[in-house]
């Protein structure tokens, strides 16, 4: 079975963060945000190879990922040659691929048992299965409507109260056949849930539902970034570095220097390298990238840096995102829902 991660987005909601970075590799915590993916995939023994589908910066991506050595399973680059859609990217990606292909799409975080949807696929004998998880509010989506039996009867695309038959949405995770690919057009942009999905539905093909009730999150919002980020820390989703800890557990990577007379509460993450000056104050759900300096008397509360930021004296960071290679200089202050892009330099006694 091969893995197929759709990682060519533009991540235009996470600008500017995502102008220099491409979506799928921003840290949480200190890590790239596919490397949680790749996680969850290697509980599936049958898998034996990712395929990353990449549009955006693939340079930076492959870069980072490399052969997948790091991480435990094989990585393969597919490069659309132009932005192909999440129908056209799948065909693309997936030229000379037998095996069943498992899709997930590259903006996801979840605890989905992937080895009960390959085995609910395969009993089913499915020539497609979507991964559904429920939401408080339908109107905000496209919903999935199944029959009592699980198979896929109806998309309803963001639809009005009066339309809502369920609450169940299209997760971002599939398990496809390759042979029903060929009603994805070639080398054009093609929607899987606008035109591919549909197809299965109108010529009665089985296509079945998985429901997932456990933790579910798009991260390609600064908003649900940042919940990511915390959901984590609080362990109401697993798999990060505070898994089995204490609630006020500070993380430390290695090299993190924490100067006497600082005050740092957990919970929070402390990057590679980085150092906390006296008097300095970290509050909780804050985290630290590495080489990070926070000198003498700043503070951080709910802030998450990435790395080699300089937050300078008495200057103030609350609840807000903050890019790579930033300064920000003597009592300047940022405030909440701020996000600073790379390379920003905000000036003395600045408000942000």
């Amino acid at each position: 079975m091969k893995a197929l991660i759709l990682a060519g987005g533009f991540g235009t909601r996470l600008r500017p963060l995502t102008l220099a970075l491409p979506k799928p590799i921003v840290p949480i915590f200190e890590r790239p945000f596919l490397y949680y993916q790749i996680d969850l995939l290697r509980q599936v023994p049958e898998i034996d190879e990712v395929i990353l589908s990449l549009n955006y910066q693939p340079d930076r991506i492959e870069h980072r990922i490399g052969n997948g050595a790091e991480i435990g399973l094989p990585i393969r680059y597919r490069v659309e040659p132009e932005p192909l859609g999440t129908g056209g990217a799948i065909k693309f990606a997936s030229r000379g691929v037998e095996d069943s292909v498992l899709v997930f799409n590259g903006d996801v975080l979840t605890e989905t048992n992937l080895k009960a949807v390959v085995r609910h696929h395969h009993e089913c004998s499915a020539r497609a299965t979507i991964v559904l998880t429920p939401v408080l509010n339908p109107t905000a989506y496209g919903l999935v409507e199944s029959d009592e039996r699980g198979n896929v009867r109806r998309f309803l695309e963001k639809p009005s109260l009066d339309q809502i038959t369920c609450n169940t949405i299209n997760a971002g995770i599939y398990i496809l056949e390759p042979e029903t690919f060929d009603r994805i057009p070639d080398d054009r942009p093609s929607s899987i849930e606008r035109d591919y999905f549909p197809s299965l539905v109108s010529r009665g093909e089985r296509f079945v539902s998985y429901l997932e009730q456990g933790y579910w999150l798009d991260i390609g919002s600064p908003n649900s970034y940042i919940k990511a980020h915390r959901d984590l820390m609080s362990q109401r989703c697993s798999g990060g570095p505070f898994d089995g800890k204490a609630p006020d557990f500070v993380y430390r990577e290695t090299g993190s220097t924490i100067s006497p007379g600082a005050e740092v509460q957990g919970p929070c993450f402390l990057g590679t390298g980085c150092l906390i000056e006296s008097g300095a104050r970290i509050g909780p759900e804050s985290v630290i990238g590495p080489r990070c300096i926070i000198r003498t008397d700043a503070v951080i509360e709910r802030g998450i840096l990435w790395g080699d930021t300089v937050v300078e004296a008495r200057a103030t960071v609350t609840d807000a995102l903050i890019g790579e290679s930033c300064k920000i200089l003597s009592d300047a202050t940022v405030s909440s829902g701020a996000i600073i892009g790379h390379g920003t330099i905000l000036s003395e006694h600045s408000h942000v």
